[in-house]
């Protein structure tokens, strides 16, 4: 059997299996065809700070740190990663799982030997299939939502969690990456991204209080968005929908704060609705500018309120990062605002891919707060815009 039907064996087998069998299956196949020695599933934590191994419920094995580790090497660089077996009898191999841009974690298998180049080629487009098939298995089972959970999951963050559409994506004009804190705990923020043939369209909402009241008004406030803008209509009509669910469900006693994003992929011009306190900086070159937009009243605050779109330029090369209030308004008593120093951590940040400098831009931010809880929720997302056509 050739190493490429070897992989479409994997394949067929990983698809036909019992969703919390994946990894079982794959082991076999990884130790009939490829000689695989061991093969572990690591998955990030909800902090992505360190790579959780998937065992058997209701506990995981001890955990992988991100930052000093070779698996944590390959899930931020999303590079394979080859480091010498525990005993050195052959080599540790760290893959990189990931689906369309979205990073899960790593495969790490040891093989007797290093592997050539088209092995290695193969079992990192194993890796890959492993990513699409996780996806899939998660509607039918726990264990792998629960294998990421380094604590328990508050229930507002549960449902915040939920909402997302995941934690990056990429294609051929943007990558993505977003990143929420405090991740077992987060209440009121939140994004959300879609993108269809010619747009893109990303929100960052804002919503008011804690826990769970906050939870379910921004859980409404962007199932309204995604219910408006499914339904064909545009970024001032999805707000304006979106305002009217909010304000028939609370009065105008509870709000969220949005900003809406809506880019045209073949020009990188920006349609934008501001409805309150998310900010953008646009990093061009080595050029960081706060993009200001004319303030609109936050989702959900009046009745029938009109919204209207204002539009800036992206090019290629330009590099958005979209923050929350959390994020750009936080303070503590013996450091004050940590918004002035963002543009030092952007920049300190601009070679790392978009879903890595989100989660390092929020990493700062928390060793800023000196160990302490973070006073509000953050969301970061970050956007690097690659159309050589814009």
């Amino acid at each position: 059997m050739t190493a490429v039907e070897s992989l479409a064996r994997a394949e067929r087998a990983m698809r036909s299996s019992a969703p919390h069998s994946l990894l079982n299956v794959l082991r076999a196949t990884l130790r009939a065809d490829f000689d695989v020695v061991t093969a572990d599933l690591l998955l990030a934590d909800y902090r992505l700070s360190v790579l959780q191994p998937v065992i058997e419920l209701p506990h995981t094995a001890d955990p992988l740190p991100i930052r000093t580790t070779a698996a944590g090497r390959a899930f931020t660089s999303q590079q394979v990663v080859l480091e010498p077996s525990p005993d050195r009898s052959g080599v540790v191999v760290n893959l990189p799982v990931a689906v369309r841009g979205d990073r899960l974690g790593v495969l790490v298998v040891e093989l007797p030997a290093a592997p050539d180049e088209p092995t290695r080629t193969l079992l990192a487009d194993l890796a890959t299939s492993l990513g699409h098939e996780l996806v899939v298995a998660e509607r039918d089972t726990d264990l792998y939502l629960q294998a990421r959970r380094r604590e328990r999951l508050s229930l507002a963050a549960e449902m915040q969690w939920q909402l997302l559409p995941g934690r990056g994506c990429s294609r051929a004009e943007y990558s993505l990456g977003g990143q929420l804190e405090p991740a077992y705990t987060i209440g009121g923020d939140n994004f959300d991204w879609s993108a269809d043939s010619t747009h893109l369209t990303v929100t960052v909402s804002n919503g008011m209080g804690r826990g769970i009241r906050a939870a379910l008004l921004t859980n409404l406030a962007i199932s309204a968005l995604r219910n408006a803008r499914r339904a064909g209509l545009g970024l001032a009509d999805q707000a304006v929908l979106a305002d009217q669910a909010l304000y028939a469900q609370f009065g105008g006693t509870e709000y969220v704060s949005t900003l809406m994003l809506r880019f045209e992929l073949a020009t990188g011009r920006v349609a934008v609705v501001d409805a309150g306190s998310p900010r953008v900086l646009r990093m061009r070159d080595d050029e960081i500018e706060l993009i200001p937009f004319d303030a609109q009243l936050p989702l959900g605050m009046f009745d029938e309120t009109e919204y209207r779109e204002q539009d800036f330029a992206v090019r290629d090369g330009d590099r958005l990062v979209i923050v929350s209030d959390g994020v750009h308004a936080a303070r503590t008593d013996a450091r004050g605002e940590y918004g002035t120093n963002l543009d030092g951590v952007i920049r300190s940040s601009r070679n790392l891919p978009a879903s890595e400098a989100a989660r390092a831009i929020i990493n700062e931010l928390l060793e800023w707060h000196e160990g302490t809880d973070l006073l509000d929720d953050a969301v970061v997302v970050c956007l690097d815009w690659t159309n050589p056509g814009s």
